[in-house]
């Protein structure tokens, strides 16, 4: 089962304690995302991640949570469906036990690898261009579980 961008934001942002930020944010949910698909060949989440500037990024969440800054995100998603008690929101649970404390750059550069999806469909000024679900699984498959 997929989940929407939204709903793995607020449940992150929940698993948290509402102390991540936007880039962290971003980052968590984008290595959820591979781990699930790796582990699982479907999505988690079934909107796409975009190559952006700072690395993987669903915009639909980014602006949502944008007025933040870089400071915590606060609950913006009073109206999004929960999705507790379930294997998608254990994945997202870990992720943010897991990598929620780390810095913004060593989260950049987990998401940056020389080779990497996000890495791959990058092009400077051009913020739209979306990163395929066979390329984050492939990074998953060569990188990070090899």
């Amino acid at each position: 089962m997929t989940v929407s961008g939204m709903e793995a934001a607020k449940r992150a942002c929940e698993a948290s304690g509402w102390t991540l930020s936007n880039l962290a944010l971003q980052k968590i949910l984008y290595l959820a995302h591979m781990i699930y698909l790796g582990r699982h060949g479907s999505p988690l989440i079934s909107d796409r991640f975009e190559a952006w500037d700072y690395g993987p990024v669903l915009p639909q969440v980014y602006r949502r949570a944008k007025a933040f800054g870089s400071g915590p995100i606060q609950n913006v998603f009073h109206s999004v469906t929960d999705i507790e008690n379930t294997e998608e929101a254990d994945i997202i649970n870990e992720a943010v036990r897991k990598l929620g404390d780390l810095s913004p750059g060593t989260l950049v550069a987990a998401t940056h690898r020389d080779g990497g999806a996000w890495a791959r469909y990058y092009q400077p000024g051009l913020p739209s261009n979306t990163i395929p679900n066979d390329a984050i699984r492939t990074e998953y498959e060569t990188e990070w579980n090899g």
